[in-house]
């Protein structure tokens, strides 16, 4: 089986999660998926039922570092990882960098979480490799690190919390290529896949690419950028100026998010779709509304709630499943209204939280 075909036959994209999956003190068991071995990237993947912990023996102190904190997509994270440390009973520092072309500055921001006490770190990567050295020489000093999101190819951490951006982009492009397959007329599809060398894009583009692969779709040269909403509101100003015909721009939540006001001010609403590789609030909004086509969900608020219970896990001894990630499935006009929002986004006027005190 190839690694396409086995990552989307484990995708349960008609299931929806739990409704329960939020109650008032417990979030779990979660539906997830595991990958066998870990670290791999082409591992078996299997279905597993997610359990956390009940508490924390201590107030460990947790450093969690993410690229920025200027989408929505973000917001969530931080609501997973700052909710599920005030659960545990731990204390939390977050910091971010800015963007995805301050790499140097998630270095210097996780060198300073080392010396400010930290004993145990999960990292949302600005960048797949740029981060090894680091990981490195805090893992030489026995400090846990947790892989959150976005994916790094080094062989020193200790867990990853996050679901496959090759699934991600693939569960898109195989959204379009079941509406346009081979033998029908050929469409022109915008592709945004992010910044260029982060893991996460990286990964999505590929399964992006290997889905639509033989069916109708014909994909423009991809755009890449920051995922700053002026960035990408100006490649898809280029791509709509240099490609009349194009029919759907597809790519992050952002550029999903910035392109509705511009397809509507154009007149192009019904003429050019727009699809996100993932989810925000603004695209669930978005796809409620009938501006948005299709999203898969990642359940980001669930990767960050299983970060920091790895690391708790791991402070204490305790087992742990060392490479999952939410399941993932499909969000569109046909299911939106049974897919319960607080399961997979944060909820509505939260706001960033950067330290928690236990």
């Amino acid at each position: 089986m190839t690694l396409t075909k086995k990552l989307l036959a484990t995708v349960a994209v008609a299931s929806l999660l739990p409704a329960s999956a939020f109650a008032m003190d417990s979030w779990f068991p979660y539906p997830a998926q595991q990958v066998t071995p870990p670290f791999s990237a082409d591992g078996e993947v299997s279905d597993v039922s997610y359990e956390a912990l009940e508490s924390a023996s201590q107030p460990w102190n947790i450093c969690v570092s993410f690229p920025h904190m200027k989408d929505a997509y973000w917001l969530g994270v931080n609501y997973g990882v700052a909710d599920e440390a005030e659960r545990l009973g731990v204390n939390l520092n977050l910091v971010e960098a800015g963007g995805y072309t301050e790499l140097t500055t998630q270095i210097s921001q996780l060198e300073d979480c080392v010396a400010g006490g930290a004993q145990a770190v999960a990292i949302g990567a600005i960048s797949g490799d740029g981060l090894n050295n680091v990981i490195a020489e805090i893992a030489a000093q026995g400090i846990p690190v947790i892989d959150l999101v976005n994916g790094v190819s080094s062989e020193d951490i200790t867990a990853k919390a996050l679901v496959s951006f090759y699934t991600m982009g693939a569960e898109t492009g195989r959204y379009l290529a079941e509406q346009h397959p081979a033998g029908s007329d050929p469409v022109q599809v915008g592709w945004f896949p992010g910044p260029a060398g982060a893991g996460w894009v990286e990964a999505a583009h590929q399964g992006f690419m290997e889905a639509v692969e033989g069916s109708a779709i014909e994909v423009l040269e991809p755009r890449y950028g920051d995922t700053g909403r002026e960035v990408q509101l100006s490649l898809v100003e280029d791509v709509l100026q240099a490609n009349p015909d194009v029919r759907y721009l597809a790519g992050t939540a952002v550029t999903a998010e910035a392109a509705q006001g511009l397809i509507r001010e154009r007149g192009l609403v019904g003429e050019v779709e727009l699809l996100s590789f993932y989810m925000t609030p603004g695209v669930y909004t978005g796809i409620q509304r009938g501006f948005i086509l299709a999203a898969p969900a990642d359940s980001m608020v669930i990767q960050g709630r299983m970060a920091i219970d790895q690391a708790v896990r791991a402070l204490e001894g305790e087992d742990l499943i060392s490479h999952v990630g939410p399941q993932i499935f499909v969000v569109d006009p046909d299911n939106i209204n049974d897919v319960p929002r607080e399961n997979i986004l944060p909820p509505d006027g939260f706001s960033p939280v950067f330290s928690v005190e236990n």
